[in-house]
């Protein structure tokens, strides 16, 4: 009976397919991005400004895509030792997966990779005072990712030309999760 051994082949290679991972990295469907985010970590080639107190270090809440295409981020970071919730929404632009706006300086916003169920990684170029700070986030629908997504960021980070020092480690550290918030 060579149709069993056939058979098996045919339905092991389905269920192959049928968990893969499908990572997306271009042609994002901006849609399924919206919903409830993690930050589970950052890197920056400036690492003060990611750090505690940093200007752009952020808990993610959620992101929602508005009507007109533009993203809504909804973030939380320590302002004088208080919680503060902030609303800020990128621009959309020309080109499928990419945003603007103006925090701290002028901004370029990027998804660069995502799954759309469990994580999603964005790279900001910030444009401070004449300097440039680049910045790579990983969002999850979790809080705690498995060690593969986690070393999937570390290999966009050298792709970025960040080093494993450039990275921070966001779990657990949020303080602002479960303290009062200020509007």
């Amino acid at each position: 009976m060579v149709v069993l051994p056939v058979l098996g082949l045919v339905l092991s290679l389905a269920a192959a397919q049928f968990n893969q991972e499908v990572v997306v990295q271009r042609n994002f469907n901006m849609a399924r991005i919206s919903g409830n985010w993690y930050s589970v970590s950052m890197a920056s080639d400036n690492v003060t400004r990611i750090e505690e107190n940093g200007d752009l270090r952020i808990f993610m809440r959620s992101i929602h895509l508005l009507k007109n295409g533009s993203l809504k981020f909804d973030f939380l970071f320590m302002v004088q030792g208080e919680c503060v919730a902030v609303a800020m929404v990128c621009e959309k632009t020309a080109n499928n997966g990419e945003f603007t706006v103006a925090y701290e300086g002028e901004n370029k916003v990027f998804l660069l990779e995502t799954d759309y169920r469990m994580y999603a990684t964005f790279y900001m170029e910030n444009i401070k005072n004449g300097t440039k700070t680049h910045v790579l986030a990983l969002y999850g629908y979790i809080s705690a990712l498995d060690r593969s997504y986690l070393k999937r960021f570390v290999k966009i980070c050298k792709k970025y030309g960040l080093d494993s020092q450039n990275i921070i480690s966001l779990i657990n550290k949020d303080k602002c999760y479960d303290g009062p918030l200020r509007n």
